[in-house]
């Protein structure tokens, strides 16, 4: 119901209901999400009726209109009633401001992940390693899949990827690869590179998990989970490399270690 959309503190009347300090609710359409520390309680909306998903399933919070933001509700359970609270809408300004900065920073991880593209185009050209270009070619996969669920996520708020982050990271691709053409020591180079970008991505995502949360976007929060998992696995097989890509780059300078 539009009646709900919006963003909602949650406030104990009575029952067997804890104080409820800091929970709220968000609602879009005919699905919401109950917000508390680190808990997260989704449900659907049925007329004035918040149906909880499994596994809180039985739960239900039946509401009444109380005023210009304001509803009443009663928290029941398989029908019968356990406690009574009270919904009050958070400022709409509030609330837009947070959706405009999740959208920023879902913007942010797709342009950065376009550029890592690039980027790892420009290594997987600039690396002579069999087993180094293979793992280089995988993390290149992932990095596409990471891309796809992030504009998914964009797509899904109403937007579109920014034309000038996109630009930014066009050129700073492209000035990377005709450095690495003509500089030596490109395995150690490239792996270097490679850790420090693995470095910003997983910052990246542990911030916009978090703030996909407190906007109550759990599937945006779970998208950037599963990114930052891959960016995790891969510069931890950089770190586990770090002596074959120091002899690798002592080699191409003619070097034997």
């Amino acid at each position: 119901m539009a009646q709900l959309d919006g963003v909602w503190n949650v406030q104990r009347r009575g029952g067997f209901l804890p104080p409820l300090a800091g929970m709220r609710k968000r609602i879009t359409g005919t699905r919401g999400v109950t917000l508390v520390g680190p808990a997260r309680m989704a449900f659907e909306v049925r007329g004035h009726e918040l149906h909880y998903r499994r596994p809180f399933q039985g739960f239900v919070d039946v509401l009444e209109p109380s005023g210009e933001g304001l509803f009443l509700g009663r928290a029941t359970f398989m029908g019968r009633e356990y406690g009574t609270f009270e919904l009050r809408r958070v400022e709409m300004a509030q609330a837009e401001v947070l959706e405009q900065q999740l959208v920023k920073h879902i913007d942010e991880a797709l342009a950065m992940e376009n550029n890592v593209l690039r980027m790892l185009d420009g290594m997987i050209g600039t690396t002579d390693d069999p087993e180094i270009k293979t793992a280089l070619e995988r993390h290149k996969a992932e990095t596409e899949a990471h891309a796809t669920r992030m504009e998914k996520r964009l797509e899904a708020h109403g937007s579109s990827p920014s034309t000038v982050r996109e630009a930014g990271g066009v050129l700073g691709a492209l000035m990377k690869s005709v450095v690495d053409m003509a500089r030596g020591e490109k395995a150690g180079r490239n792996a270097r590179d490679g850790y420090a970008t693995e470095a910003m991505e997983i910052a990246s995502y542990q911030l916009l998990e978090r703030i996909a949360r407190k906007a109550g976007d759990e599937e945006t929060a779970e998208a950037a989970r599963l990114n930052r998992e891959d960016e995790e696995k891969m510069a931890k097989e950089i770190e586990q490399n770090w002596d074959k890509f120091a002899e690798l780059s002592l080699a191409e300078e003619g070097i034997v270690a």
